[in-house]
């Protein structure tokens, strides 16, 4: 029988998440950071340079929600923004080395996250559970 709860729990889920992620940011060291950040950030520490659309593409967000936290980004001093020279209206991102240094940390809190996540979880819950999510996203389509 379906009990029509899914969205709230996902989202208790996900507020539960970020906080965690926060205070495992904080606890490195690395203020100013939200999770909104991080989906950027990751994209990056693979070390592309990337332009403003394709990480608003890459993170599901729209430009200008990307240009503000891109934004903040440069004013922590975790990237830099540089205009194409064949192209002066297209902005690439880039890390610095201050960015860079997050590389390990970013390892650790995804690690621990995915720690609390999976605990009590058997192998075959995870990929049951894992399924369900990609069902639903298509879904919302």
């Amino acid at each position: 029988m379906k009990q029509g709860n899914a969205i709230a729990l996902l989202s208790r889920i996900t507020e539960k998440a970020h906080k965690l992620i926060v205070k495992e940011l904080e606890s490195h060291g690395i203020e100013g950071i939200v999770p909104s950040h991080g989906s950027i950030l990751v994209h990056l520490l693979t070390g592309e340079k990337y332009t403003m659309k394709e990480l608003a593409e890459k993170i599901h967000r729209t430009k200008p929600t990307v240009t503000v936290l891109v934004d903040k980004l440069v004013n922590l001093g975790y990237v830099t923004k540089e205009k194409s020279n064949e192209d002066s209206r297209v902005t690439f991102i880039t890390l610095t080395e201050k960015g860079l240094g997050l590389r390990t940390s970013f390892y650790t809190i995804s690690e621990t996250l995915n720690a609390v996540v999976y605990k009590d979880l058997s192998d075959e819950d995870a990929e049951y559970f894992e399924a369900i999510l990609q069902k639903i996203n298509r879904n919302l389509n």
